[in-house]
């Protein structure tokens, strides 16, 4: 990537070759623009929240769509201020979000239960069934845990069952119509065969046999999305689905439509860490390590995923459901603090502050602990959330041993899962935590006692990493996705790598 002066800039959005991506986080959704090597053009941003209805945390439909339209109307307002210019024609995009969960319609594509996010550790009993039966670890976020589990529970929306697919997956098909799904995301919801690139044709035949599922009529390789590696075509932005995200009718349909991916995806692409042996940590409300795998693992464990990259090699996945959440509980705080004392200090600032008061912090944090499940935690095993800070008499409480305290609770979960894998080199991070340089990332190198590297792209996260996907999407003849990434993105990507302090280990 290099840079572009406006009227450059201006020539190349007004020609179309230019490439959108779109994430569908946990608490913003953002769309990226780029021209064909990845250069960022613009930005926009829908910010929004988790519900927790009825004891599910779920997003409702129309905040979905409407979520997208007013992310992609804040884009168009980020162009239109920088190069006074209105996008009206996109070469490629793509959609991208959280990964798992569950999303069931009918086959007059009516949404029969609502979304059940990656966050509900509510599928305990039909996750530990099905790794026995698949002999393959189902953690409880899959798609397929929330589909067994409805049924063990004899919910009667099961029998109209007709498609099931993620976020990103629903999205795209009512942007394009076509009910497909990048195999990363594809490889959340149902076991993979690397060597066919769809779901396990073995693993299929043994759920359909269980006894629960027998009486149903409809075939669980018919209601899954069918899956698409990195760079197929997946389909059109339609005329309806150009009004969907753009109502005004700038927008012009017949967009080239890449795969959607999932956010663990479009984080390895973002971090270029798709080749065996590489990995990348995405930090943001949940946390999750992604290494590529070389040779498979020897057996089965519950604490680590089996999923693939956009391209379909095969990834040991470590993932908790807690994160930044909590933190971004006690920062409201504070801000809510400085508002009192007639002092509106802007987010990012006040993250810094607060995250650069640590480098005067004890290196225990003073004593004070800090758990931080805002929902269920798989890997300590916590089945509901229930956040807490404590301290002893003789703890030292100031603001810096209470943010370190805070930082390092957020990556005590990802370690544990860590300590199960070989760690032979450094890994690559993103995220949010990371804009304010080094402090984030050098928690994260001491809590894991491993050298992490963050790129100059890290704050922009998967919606870059999709646009990028797009742009891999656009090209005439394919390269391998790790090729292309390594001569055409990441050639003079500059990054900054810290290692573990002894004392913060």
């Amino acid at each position: 990537m290099g840079t572009r002066g406006n009227m450059e800039v201006r020539q190349i959005i007004e020609s179309g070759d230019i490439f959108l991506g779109i994430e569908l986080g946990s608490t913003r959704i953002k769309a990226v623009l780029t021209d064909d090597s990845g250069l960022v053009l613009g930005i926009g941003i829908h910010d929004w929240e988790n519900s927790f209805i009825d004891g599910i945390w779920t997003y409702p439909i129309d905040e979905i769509l409407s979520g997208i339209s007013s992310c992609y109307k804040s884009l168009k307002a980020d162009i239109k201020e920088k190069y006074d210019i209105t996008i009206k024609q996109v070469k490629y995009m793509g959609i991208s979000a959280m990964m798992h969960g569950y999303l069931p319609f009918d086959r007059n594509g009516t949404q029969l239960a609502e979304f059940r996010t990656w966050r509900n550790n509510t599928t305990g009993q039909a996750a530990d069934i099905l790794t026995e039966k698949l002999r393959f670890n189902i953690p409880q976020r899959w798609s397929i845990a929330h589909l067994y589990q409805a049924i063990l529970n004899g919910e009667k929306h099961v029998q109209d069952i007709d498609f099931l697919t993620t976020l990103a997956g629903y999205v795209h098909w009512q942007l394009s119509g076509e009910k497909v799904l990048g195999i990363g995301d594809a490889s959340g919801m149902f076991p993979i065969d690397e060597k066919t690139g769809t779901y396990d044709a073995d693993m299929l035949a043994v759920f359909a046999a269980l006894d629960e599922v027998k009486p149903y009529s409809w075939s669980i390789a018919d209601t899954l999305p069918r899956v698409l590696r990195a760079g197929e075509h997946a389909g059109f932005l339609t005329t309806e689905g150009a009004r969907l995200l753009d109502p005004s009718g700038t927008l012009a349909p017949g967009v080239l439509m890449a795969p959607p991916e999932g956010d663990a995806g479009t984080g390895m692409v973002s971090t270029n860490a798709v080749r065996k042996r590489t990995g990348n940590i995405s930090v943001g409300t949940s946390a999750f390590s992604m290494n590529v795998l070389e040779d498979p693992l020897r057996r089965v464990h519950r604490n680590i995923d089996i999923v693939t990259t956009p391209a379909g090699a095969p990834v040991a996945m470590v993932h908790t459901n807690n994160c930044s959440s909590d933190i971004n509980a006690w920062v409201g705080l504070f801000g809510n603090f400085a508002t009192c004392l007639g002092q509106e200090v802007p987010p990012d600032r006040l993250y810094r502050l607060l995250f650069e008061s640590t480098l005067q912090a004890d290196p225990d944090a003073g004593g004070l602990l800090n758990y931080n499940c805002l929902s269920g935690e798989n890997i300590t095993a916590v089945e509901r959330g229930r956040p807490l800070f404590m301290r002893t008499p003789h703890s030292r409480m100031n603001l810096e041993n209470f943010m370190l305290a805070q930082l390092y609770s957020a990556f005590a979960p990802l370690k544990i899962g860590m300590d199960i894998l070989v760690r032979e080199e450094g890994m690559i991070a993103h995220g949010g935590l990371f804009k304010t340089p080094r402090i984030a990332q050098q928690v994260l190198a001491n809590a894991l006692n491993m050298p992490i590297t963050v790129m100059h792209t890290a704050s922009e996260g998967g919606a870059w990493g999709m646009a990028v996907l797009a742009c891999y999407a656009a090209q005439e003849k394919k390269m391998p996705l790790p090729d292309f990434l390594d001569e055409q993105v990441f050639r003079a990507d500059e990054s900054t790598t810290l290692t573990p302090e002894p004392h913060g280990v």
